[in-house]
């Protein structure tokens, strides 16, 4: 069945490309300025060149101090799977802003041994930890459905790393949970929260869930009760409590690969010995094997692999050239996560024809077309730069 991605995600028929990055204007609830700089980018030179960080790290202390217990209850919710983001968020609440932050862990669909021990040394760094997993079989049921309706295996994965935050947060009357950063202002999408600490509970389900929330596979034979876990609190119980969702990058200059260096001195994180496919760094990602076909699929709906996303990312910080950036992308973008890929099949229960089927179905006419029987981009950025 072919879908219609464009009215789906309400994409632009005529592919752009960010003058700046190597950004195109595919990306979901991205938007170019007439001079063809994105989102993203504005945004970058704005936190570069206008933001007083000096301001924004009062305003931090600030917020520590309206929720800074001195009893050695929990103050803070910091969602985290012992990634470099997450635990420099954690640490840096600890051991610079004396806060006793609960961080928290949704399960990997299929935990990387990698991804595994450096959660286990981010907790042997001094944190209180929580592993929410819920019933396997109900999750690997819901990555299938996930793999063959929305073209995304990780979403169930996506559900519970939104909702289990607020699900403690509401269990254990802790009113402050602080993520890292804000991906729709960082990589390019809804820029409404760019100036604000916090984002609305309520854009969850168009941002995070491709507007499908949990309650949507009762539709396909899962049962109601299977789906709690995934499920946020009810509204009224959030609003109730307080809870507020706030971003790190608010905060402080968030630039992922210096968080890697902080993480790798203080909490024992450590790099993958090889790059992860589908782009050119080691350090990213690195929780999950089905992971890689999250972002595969990315890049067959819009175009945008893990290389553009990375590339346009290290532009904006300075790190690469964008003549670099798109030479990365045209080495790395469009590589297959085979490394797992018989694993994967096995977990979602499909043969590999099936699986090219589910593919397939995501290419949108206006992006790909096919010649001498391969598929390729009609736009590549290397051939429009």
């Amino acid at each position: 069945m072919k879908r219609d991605l464009i009215s789906q995600y309400k994409l632009p028929l005529e592919i752009r490309f960010c003058v700046r990055c190597t950004m195109s204007n595919q990306r979901p609830r991205i938007s170019f300025d007439e001079d063809g700089v994105c989102s993203a980018c504005k945004f970058a030179n704005f936190k570069q060149n206008v933001i007083d960080w000096g301001a924004r790290e009062t305003e931090l202390i600030a917020l520590c101090d309206l929720h800074r217990k001195s009893n050695g209850e929990y103050d803070v919710i910091v969602p985290c799977s012992g990634g470099k983001d997450g635990s420099f968020v954690a640490h840096q609440l600890k051991y610079k802003y004396g806060m006793t932050p609960l961080t928290v862990t949704w399960a990997p669909l299929k935990a990387a041994a990698i991804g595994r021990r450096n959660l286990d040394s981010f907790i042997a760094s001094g944190f209180n930890h929580l592993l929410g997993t819920p019933n396997p079989q109900v999750t690997k049921k819901l990555t299938q459905l996930s793999y063959r309706h929305l073209g995304d295996p990780f979403q169930p994965f996506i559900y519970g790393q939104t909702n289990f935050p607020l699900q403690i947060a509401v269990k254990y009357d802790i009113p402050l949970i602080m993520y890292g950063e804000n991906g729709e202002v960082e990589y390019g999408g809804d820029m409404k929260n760019a100036l604000s600490p916090t984002r609305e509970i309520q854009d969850h389900d168009d941002h995070y869930f491709s507007g499908l929330p949990p309650e949507f596979w009762a539709d396909h034979g899962v049962p109601s009760a299977d789906l709690i876990p995934f499920m946020a609190p009810k509204f009224e119980e959030i609003v109730r409590k307080k809870i507020e969702i706030h971003f790190m990058s608010y905060y402080k200059f968030w630039d992922p690969q210096e968080n890697y260096y902080y993480c790798h001195e203080n909490t024992g994180f450590s790099a993958n010995d090889e790059r992860t496919e589908g782009t050119y760094s080691k350090y990213a990602s690195l929780d999950d094997e089905i992971d890689g076909f999250h972002f595969y699929l990315a890049y067959i709906k819009f175009g945008i692999g893990r290389a553009t996303s990375d590339s346009a990312h290290e532009i904006r910080d300075g790190k690469i050239t964008r003549d670099e950036g798109i030479a990365l992308v045209k080495r790395f973008d469009h590589e297959f996560p085979n490394k797992y890929y018989k694993e994967f099949l096995e977990y979602c229960a499909i043969s590999h024809e099936e699986s090219e089927d589910i593919i397939d179905s995501w290419r949108s006419d206006h992006i790909w077309k096919r010649e001498s029987g391969e598929w390729k981009l009609r736009t590549p950025i290397w051939d429009v730069k």
